[in-house]
């Protein structure tokens, strides 16, 4: 079981964040060439100032929960999900690198304002979306596992009541958005990669949670969409 103090988790919670905000600044900024590239000080100024509300938030509404998002691999995770983490994060630090490249360096892209004000709403849209997943359901973890030791119940209130996996459905409004606030064209190309990769993952996890979580094959009859209502 992942257990913290409020101290430690908030020391580790302050380092995981400047080491991530210091990792993507360097994503972006030596591959463009241009530490004046005004579109990535919003990006991370956006970021930053949201992931910190963020966690602010929910430090003391539910520290547990905090917990486990500050620990992507957990005890009891599968091999598969391991996996697919990683190829999550390679993938997302390679395409930082690649606006980088296309909207700066290459000059490939060129967005007007409204596109990188577009961008920042829906970035700040899907942080928001997560906030409300978290307030629904305390065991929005990041490693797919069965939490046995925190009671883990199906959630079928909130957002849960529209749809199975509404994370996801939020991630999608940002992973839409970085590209457009970055002026990055050629970066929109690589979202529908993360929205399969989601896809599949949820098919996985759903496969999990109807074998060991009882309630959650009732569940699946009644809520029917995965992602998008009307949609999949």
């Amino acid at each position: 079981m992942l257990r913290m103090s409020s101290g430690k988790l908030l020391a580790r919670l302050t380092i995981q964040t400047a080491l991530w905000l210091i990792i993507m600044a360097l994503l972006l900024f030596l591959p463009a060439g241009n530490w004046g590239w005004r579109q990535a000080w919003a990006f991370l100024a956006l970021f930053a100032s949201l992931s910190i509300t963020f966690s602010l938030w929910l430090l003391p509404r539910d520290p547990a929960l905090l917990n486990s998002r500050l620990h992507v691999v957990q005890k009891g995770q599968s091999i598969w999900d391991r996996v697919w983490i990683s190829l999550f994060i390679a993938l997302w630090c390679a395409w930082l690198a690649f606006m980088g490249l296309d909207a700066q360096r290459w000059h490939w892209s060129s967005m007007p304002p409204a596109a990188n004000i577009a961008g920042g709403t829906l970035l700040a849209a899907g942080f928001l979306a997560t906030m409300v997943v978290f307030r629904a359901n305390s065991f929005a973890s990041p490693a797919i596992r069965l939490q046995k030791e925190r009671g883990q119940r199906v959630i079928d209130t909130g957002p849960y009541a529209l749809v199975r996996h509404p994370m996801y459905a939020a991630a999608i409004l940002y992973l839409f958005g970085i590209p457009l606030l970055l002026g990055s064209k050629y970066g929109l190309l690589v979202p529908p990669i993360f929205v399969i990769g989601m896809s599949v993952r949820a098919i996985f996890e759903e496969r999990m949670l109807r074998r060991d979580l009882p309630g959650y094959a009732d569940y699946m009859t009644r809520v029917r969409w995965r992602l998008i209502p009307g949609v999949w």
